[in-house]
């Protein structure tokens, strides 16, 4: 993360004019690499403190460690070259500066649950906030009084663009290197050059999205990377499959997609994404959706009852066969087609682009998915795997 500074001088770069002119209560700002979204919020909540007197702030990342590389070391950088940084003031087993006119500004992690769910503040700030989970994020929110600024690369969709963007007191902003006037010439060069290699490579090609652009991209190591949003699906044009259940109930929701097949190309709808569904309600939603006996459910086969409870109500529903290795073959058998989801099923868009393999200490696939982001993705390879492949061997082929 660069900041708008040279040598000891502070620059007054255009990502800080675009932030300051931010006038919502929750301030969303996506960025690229080396855009100044950190250095930029930090200069405005330092200029805040100082001129407000008894303004509490607080600054959360995922990690202390994490602070301290990156947002503790560009606050006292700020207050250095901005003539403010007294030492005494500095609380380091706190890591909370205090201001003569009785104003804070405090340092602490999401995973400190006390704090989370602690004492209030004026102003909130969350950096890289895609790294720190939306209860984290919704219990300090209900704790700030005034103002909240959210940051992040946007390496894939979360909860600021799911949860907090369609709220009437949010605003948005995308900063990339070119408002960060005080980048050194080295490394602008450096970002630049990798727009020319995304043209020839897909890893590129999302790298120059996401950190050139500061658009939405691809996680890496995204099991469904490559899927298209669709309007509809037209029923008249291609095969019904089945459709594929996912049990929840309190923490998980109970997720249910509609799949079609149309040769090489598998169509995906969304029907149902709902948490604190008993076996009744679930009966009463497919009934809603006009499904029949006449129509196949494959559920997982994790809960015999629920599939005998709601059989008994009348539906055509069946136990996903699972073996070993089963949740890797449904998910190849997923991959061998071309994916199309249409643009309504919300929460398995957002599955598709956060559902990841697990990767061991040197960064490496496991070939193990991570177990979240994937009850609408699980309901889809219910599916796929006990109706559109068969097994040979124990090897899978499409039928």
């Amino acid at each position: 993360m660069s900041n708008p500074c040279s040598g000891m001088e502070f620059k007054y770069t255009t990502a800080i004019k675009k932030i300051r002119a931010m006038s919502a209560r929750k301030k969303v700002i996506q960025g690229g690499t080396s855009a100044s979204k950190t250095f930029g919020i930090l200069a405005i909540l330092i200029d805040h403190a100082a001129k407000h007197g008894k303004s509490e702030i607080s600054v959360v990342s995922e990690s202390v460690p994490h602070l301290r590389r990156g947002a503790i070391k560009d606050f006292a950088k700020i207050m250095q070259w901005t003539g403010r940084w007294v030492p005494d003031r500095w609380n380091k087993t706190l890591l909370q500066y205090n201001f003569a006119n009785g104003s804070t500004i405090e340092f602490f992690s999401a995973d400190s649950e006390a704090r989370l769910r602690g004492a209030r503040r004026q102003i909130l700030y969350i950096n890289e906030a895609n790294n720190i989970d939306f209860d984290s994020y919704y219990q300090l929110a209900i704790r700030t009084s005034q103002e909240i600024y959210i940051d992040f690369n946007p390496t894939h969709e979360f909860w600021a663009h799911t949860e907090v963007l369609p709220e009437t007191d949010a605003e948005f902003l995308i900063l990339t290197y070119q408002d960060n006037e005080a980048l050194p010439d080295t490394i602008r060069i450096d970002i630049e050059r990798n727009q020319a290699k995304a043209e020839h490579s897909a890893y590129w090609a999302n790298w120059w999205k996401v950190y050139g652009l500061g658009q939405v991209g691809t996680l890496q190591g995204a099991i469904y990377g490559d899927f298209s949003v669709v309007d509809g699906i037209d029923p008249s044009t291609m095969k019904f499959v089945a459709y594929g259940l996912d049990w929840g109930f309190s923490s998980d929701p109970t997720a249910l997609v509609a799949v079609y097949r149309r040769g090489d190309d598998l169509y995906v709808h969304e029907l149902l994404y709902n948490r604190g569904l008993t076996n009744s309600d679930i009966a009463g939603k497919l009934k809603e959706f006009g499904i029949t006996r006449a129509w196949e459910i494959v559920a997982d086969s994790a809960e015999p009852k629920s599939i005998e409870e709601i059989y008994r109500l009348g539906f055509n529903i069946k136990p996903a066969s699972k073996g070993p290795d089963s949740i890797r073959q449904g998910i190849d058998v997923v991959k061998r087609f071309n994916l199309h989801v249409t643009k309504d099923s919300t929460n398995l868009i957002k599955e598709l682009r956060s559902y990841t393999w697990a990767t061991d200490k040197d960064g490496k696939d496991t070939g193990v998915p991570i177990d979240s982001f994937n009850h609408a993705c699980d309901a889809l390879r219910y599916v796929a795997l006990n109706k559109l492949a068969v097994s040979n061997s124990g090897k899978y082929l499409v039928v």
